[in-house]
């Protein structure tokens, strides 16, 4: 996600304007009336890697800022998702973050290592997204073409690329903290063995089993699933000692499909 966005990102030229105070060139005509204005406007407005915009009023319309705005603010938003999501996977233990030496834990519990990183950054991409939605909403209108109401709000630009920069940083000061606690997340899989209900379930359909779906349902759905459970299951079903076989075979720990080719890709 963050790359298709970061793609975009660098494919967006910011959209600018040389044709004098009201879009006409009329002054510059007026000074130097044997020049090609909308050449020469062209050729130095892409020279800085803008975009040239040949139709404006008094100002550009900033609709070029509103497109990148949004593009940083669906960035920000995918990483507010992340940040959301690994405080949850810390939080739940399937995750753990490594202890730095003389930090302080909590204000009143020191056994603790708080994801604040994490929470910090989550914190500074949304007050960034908040502006960003404002001076995306806020600055491509302009009363009659030319109020002031979009310079000061312009000044604030920076203001929200700092709280995005704040935020990757400390996100990616949060990631060189944390692990996988391998032996909390063996025992959650060992649990719960009813994440192969996908697995058997398109094995029976493949065998031509009926209603395999509603099988699974009626065995699984609002119960705690033990391994003996599913193997009764396997033993009842219509079909051969080979699939079943194939079934009892299934393991919670080694169904990753293919993972760690996608991951690695």
């Amino acid at each position: 996600r963050l790359s298709r966005e970061v793609g975009e990102l660098k494919r967006t030229a910011i959209p600018a304007k040389l044709n004098g105070a009201t879009g006409n060139y009329n002054a510059l005509v007026a000074a130097y009336p044997k020049i090609d204005w909308q050449k020469f406007s062209k050729k130095f407005v892409e020279s800085f890697k803008l975009e040239h915009t040949p139709l404006v009023t008094q100002i550009e319309s900033h609709d070029g800022y509103a497109e990148l705005f949004d593009m940083l603010r669906r960035i920000n938003t995918i990483l507010i998702n992340f940040d959301q999501d690994i405080w949850r996977y810390v939080s739940d233990g399937w995750l753990k973050q490594r202890p730095v030496e003389g930090e302080v834990g909590s204000s009143t519990m020191p056994h603790k290592i708080n994801p604040w990183l994490f929470e910090n950054s989550e914190g500074n991409l949304g007050l960034a997204n908040a502006l960003f939605a404002h001076f995306s909403a806020k600055l491509p209108i302009s009363r009659l073409q030319r109020d002031l109401s979009d310079s000061t709000v312009e000044r604030s630009i920076g203001v929200a690329f700092g709280h995005a920069l704040i935020g990757y940083e400390y996100l990616l000061k949060a990631l060189e903290r944390i692990d996988v606690n391998e032996p909390v997340l063996r025992q959650a899989l060992s649990e719960h063995p009813e994440v192969l209900a996908e697995a058997i379930q398109t094995i029976l359909r493949r065998e031509g089993v009926a209603m395999p779906y509603e099988k699974l349902k009626e065995l699984t759905r609002g119960k705690v699933l033990m391994r003996e459970d599913l193997s009764r299951f396997i033993d009842e079903l219509p079909v051969s000692a080979i699939i079943k076989q194939e079934l009892r075979s299934l393991d919670a720990m080694s169904y990753v499909g293919l993972a760690e080719q996608l991951a690695k890709r």
